[in-house]
């Protein structure tokens, strides 16, 4: 298991400052009128936000350069005052083809608040390749 890591709560300066970073200025992630006018509770967080932030937990457990697949599947909306809980799990080890070994795992985000129970958000996994030990040398072998 990876240690959980918490980020939040996130507000909805999080959210614009996101849009504006990512380009993406549907007026449902910023906008309290509209976003009820399409029948939410409120504004809420855009899903490549919790899935950029889930990318950066995985980078830092498994190792930004040994990565080599991430996924996401969405399951629910990040709200104002949401603080994401990130976590991860090893599923299964093997050898890869060069000799070393690859790492597939699966990831998680929960959100936690105030008067709220903690709510699955998004589910993910990550393949991560780690290069086979070099050799040692033998004694006589030495430089």
């Amino acid at each position: 298991m990876a240690p959980e890591r918490r980020v939040g709560p996130l507000t909805r300066t999080d959210f614009v400052r996101y849009a504006g970073a990512g380009g993406d200025f549907n007026p449902i992630h910023h906008d309290e009128t509209f976003a009820r006018s399409a029948g939410y509770p409120s504004v809420f967080g855009h899903g490549l936000l919790t899935a950029g932030v889930l990318a950066g937990y995985a980078a830092s457990w498994l190792g930004r350069r040994n990565l080599r697949r991430f996924t996401v599947r969405y399951v629910g909306q990040v709200w104002p005052g949401d603080t994401l809980v990130l976590s991860g799990e090893v599923l299964r080890t093997g050898t890869a083809e060069d000799g070393g070994t690859e790492v597939e795992a699966s990831l998680e985000v929960h959100t936690e608040a105030a008067g709220r129970e903690r709510r699955l958000v998004l589910r993910g996994g990550a393949t991560a390749a780690y290069p086979a030990p070099a050799l040692a040398l033998a004694e006589g072998d030495r430089p």
